[in-house]
């Protein structure tokens, strides 16, 4: 079988795409899912605001069944507050559909020193009762002993009656809400680093996981995915995010020497690709636009990728990388048939 045996996606505008999620349809790759060791059932796909999506279509994505949303207060807050008027609407101290949310905010100011002042920061600016998963973000080689010393504080930051409850009580007034679920419900950290992420994925400090996965930067499924075990009720809660981003460029662009008539993956594929692997709960997506919402939607209910469309991609990201060369696969005929 030849590269060009994979036919090429019909582009879909969103005029034509009308998805209905449908909890209850049967699926190799089901819509909703529990995170990990928590509570939380998630969407599969989640929805951050680093691509400047509105409030109104932040909103849309609610009603169309996604539940999962990311929020930075810091880092790129500006690109992100474009979406911050849906979330006070989805998860204020008024909001009557908060239970059905999981929102999931990240500092970047890795220092347990500062926490209290990052976590008051999103309390007021999102008038929210609490935060359903708090990240550390962006770990990187170097921040083994940084997020030692803030993985330290998750006894006291999350859970009803902790210690940083009660700081928030006393400063921005207690609720029923923030009396019961407490401040923060769940710890994560967001990994720059994959050996670290594997490290501290079994630490009881930390309840999620969150990484870079896409079809061009896939050491995450050696070192993480692959060696947890999906039947484990107490295996941590996994992210994926940089879907279809590389230093080599953007994944949708396809890369130099690929000849005409081959696949060329859209978007949605990316994110089936990330959800396809062992144990991946959420798959990050920082959209601008409606129709990219209904796009990703209906790729999913196409459910998991084929091992062909999978090892195709594998291969579409070496030669993204350089790794390998077209005329390579060509002759060594790396591709079963279908």
């Amino acid at each position: 079988m030849k590269l060009t045996d994979l036919t090429p996606s019909p582009v879909v505008s969103s005029r034509e795409i009308r998805p209905i999620v449908n909890k209850s349809s049967e699926s190799d790759l089901p819509f909703y899912r529990k995170l990990g060791r928590t509570d939380l059932t998630v969407s599969c796909l989640g929805l951050g605001g680093g691509g400047g999506i509105s409030s109104e279509d932040t909103l849309y994505a609610f009603e169309q069944g996604i539940n999962y949303f990311f929020y930075s207060s810091d880092l790129h807050h500006y690109i992100y507050s474009s979406m911050s008027d849906a979330l006070r609407k989805l998860c204020g101290r008024k909001s009557s559909v908060r239970e059905k949310v999981v929102l999931a905010t990240v500092t970047y100011i890795k220092s347990p020193e500062m926490a209290i002042s990052a976590l008051l920061d999103q309390f007021l600016e999102l008038k929210i009762d609490y935060i359903d998963i708090l990240f550390w973000g962006w770990v990187g080689t170097n921040d083994g002993s940084v997020l030692k010393d803030c993985l330290q504080l998750s006894p006291d930051l999350r859970g009803a009656n902790s210690v940083y409850q009660r700081t928030v009580e006393r400063m921005i007034g207690t609720s029923e809400r923030l009396k019961q679920m407490g401040a923060v419900r769940y710890i994560g950290a967001s990994f720059h680093d994959v050996n670290l992420a594997r490290m501290w994925s079994n630490s009881p400090l930390l309840d999620v996981v969150m990484v870079r996965h896409n079809v061009a930067h896939r050491s995450a499924q050696s070192h993480l995915f692959n060696p947890l075990d999906v039947q484990n009720p107490q295996r941590p809660g996994i992210v994926t995010f940089k879907s279809t981003g590389s230093h080599s460029g953007a994944l949708w662009e396809a890369p130099p020497g690929l000849p005409k008539g081959c696949w060329r993956p859209s978007v949605p594929d990316f994110y089936r690709y990330s959800l396809s692997q062992n144990c991946v709960d959420v798959c990050l997506m920082g959209l601008q636009e409606r129709w990219e919402i209904d796009a990703a939607i209906a790729a999913i209910r196409k459910g998991k990728s084929t091992a062909t469309e999978i090892d195709y991609l594998n291969l579409y990201g070496d030669l993204h990388l350089r790794k390998i060369q077209v005329e390579d696969i060509f002759n060594e005929k790396l591709l079963c048939p279908i």
